[in-house]
């Protein structure tokens, strides 16, 4: 099993920036990609951003390409969400979650049901 468990969420103002942290722990050589999903109060839960196991291959969703950066540290086990400009549409709980395969493209990564494991979430609330 592989244990996820996210930090760094907080109140901010409109055009700030925070970054979150997952770090996994457990069984961590058997994850591959990792990914961050957000859900909004009254809303499903939705892709953010995703990156491949070594780190090469980084995949966003439109509404926050060019303002969220998703990095890993395989030697640390920690997977990071830099969020810059945050709007208040970014308010939302956000999960970290880990894949036990490959996810080689695009549509996958964004796929929340390939995602094996997730944590339990962190709350960023950004006010206008």
């Amino acid at each position: 099993q592989v244990q996820l468990v996210e930090s760094g969420g907080g109140l901010v103002q409109a055009g700030a920036s925070l970054r979150l942290s997952c770090a996994a722990s457990g069984r961590t050589f058997s994850i591959y990609a990792m990914g961050w999903f957000r859900q909004a109060p009254g809303k499903e839960r939705e892709f953010a951003a995703a990156i491949s196991r070594s780190g090469g291959r980084t995949y966003y969703a439109d509404s926050v390409k060019g303002r969220f950066t998703i990095s890993r540290d395989n030697a640390k086990n920690t997977v990071y969400l830099q969020m810059s400009s945050l709007k208040p549409e970014d308010t939302a709980v956000y999960y970290c979650a880990a894949a036990r395969n490959p996810l080689l493209t695009a549509q996958a990564m964004g796929d929340l049901l390939r995602y094996d494991y997730w944590g339990q979430g962190t709350q960023v609330t950004v006010s206008s």
